[in-house]
């Protein structure tokens, strides 16, 4: 290094050295200010945490079957998984009292009434990791059959469009939608 490369280093040295030794008290100041006060708004918790009443611990609330009011007074649904900000799976039985097939799965809550039976979202996971993953299915009351119609990976999903022997199904995930063609 030549002298006046070398002159200017020590002067931009001198300088980091100085902003850093000035620096230095008010940052670790400002730090030990948001850890005392980060240590007083926790106490407080836990303070007002003792004052508030018991209540009941761990008990998780069941709700009690509901009429589906889109399902042709046929069902009722009780709330089996509910996805944080999304949709709930339920556990669908027959209002008549006639054991069905549908008591052994998890089901959404859209449903739509057609002259040949009913289009259910049955679910294959409660996983909320997994989901969505379900089928679109076609349940016939007389029969208490499900037939497996397509599989959407998509919450949002309508049936748009029946024709005589199709139904055309819609969907968006969000980023890409699409269409199914199922024949009935």
């Amino acid at each position: 290094m030549s002298k006046i490369q070398l002159f200017f280093n020590h002067i931009f040295l001198f300088i980091w050295k100085s902003i850093f030794v000035i620096s230095y008290p008010i940052l670790a100041s400002f730090g030990l200010l948001f850890i005392g006060l980060t240590f007083l708004f926790s106490k407080l918790s836990q303070l007002l945490t003792r004052i508030k009443p018991e209540g009941k611990k761990g008990i998780l609330l069941q709700t009690n079957w509901e009429t589906l009011p889109n399902s042709n007074d046929l069902l009722e649904a009780k709330v089996e998984k509910q996805i944080l900000f999304g949709p709930v799976g339920v556990r669908l039985r027959r209002k008549d009292g006639v054991p069905s097939v549908l008591e052994e799965f998890v089901f959404g809550k859209k449903i739509r009434v057609l002259p040949e039976g009913l289009i259910l979202e049955k679910w294959n996971t409660l996983d909320a990791a997994a989901l969505p993953d379900f089928d679109i299915c076609l349940y016939d009351p007389e029969l208490d059959k499900i037939r497996v119609l397509t599989q959407i990976s998509s919450f949002d999903w309508h049936l748009a469009e029946v024709k005589e022997k199709e139904l055309v199904f819609k969907w968006f995930d969000g980023t890409q939608g699409g269409e199914q063609l199922v024949q009935l």
